[in-house]
């Protein structure tokens, strides 16, 4: 069976207003916001008295969607060390292509964001840099040079 798409890339976030705000300057749209509960959601993380809502954002007139969820049952936990490093195992980043990185990063930076590196050219190909956004996510930015 071949694989359709990808769906979704979940994150699980504290604040998720603050979440959506960042989301949203970035350039991308609220498609929904609604709870999630019951059974059948504990069955599919595996989490007894789970309660939880999320909020679907999308990019504008193209595929790819982040699915932001706020967990008030069970409490989301920490990991530890709480900002950890580039190499740590796992879901790394999200990266998302800008027409301008510098603009983004100042829009984005109103938001909480912060650099991890710097910003760097890739040969002559790309302007690239990671930064951390609300909840210690961390997102990579990438401008083509016209």
């Amino acid at each position: 069976m071949p694989l359709q798409r990808m769906d979704n890339v979940g994150i699980v976030v504290d604040d998720l207003d603050a979440a959506i705000a960042f989301f949203t300057e970035l350039g991308m749209e609220l498609e929904g916001r609604m709870p999630i509960e019951g059974r059948w959601a504990e069955n599919v993380v595996g989490l007894d008295d789970m309660r939880s809502e999320i909020a679907m954002m999308r990019i504008p007139n193209a595929p790819g969607r982040i699915e932001l969820a706020k967990y008030h049952t069970p409490k989301a936990i920490t990991p530890k060390p709480e900002i950890t490093p580039a190499n740590t195992l796992g879901l790394h980043r999200v990266m998302f292509a800008v027409d301008d990185i510098e603009d983004t990063l100042a829009r984005l930076r109103a938001h909480g964001a912060e650099l991890v590196g710097e910003v760097t050219r890739y040969e002559d190909s790309y302007l690239l840099c990671y930064l951390r956004g609300p909840s210690g996510i961390i997102l990579a930015l990438a401008e083509q040079p016209s």
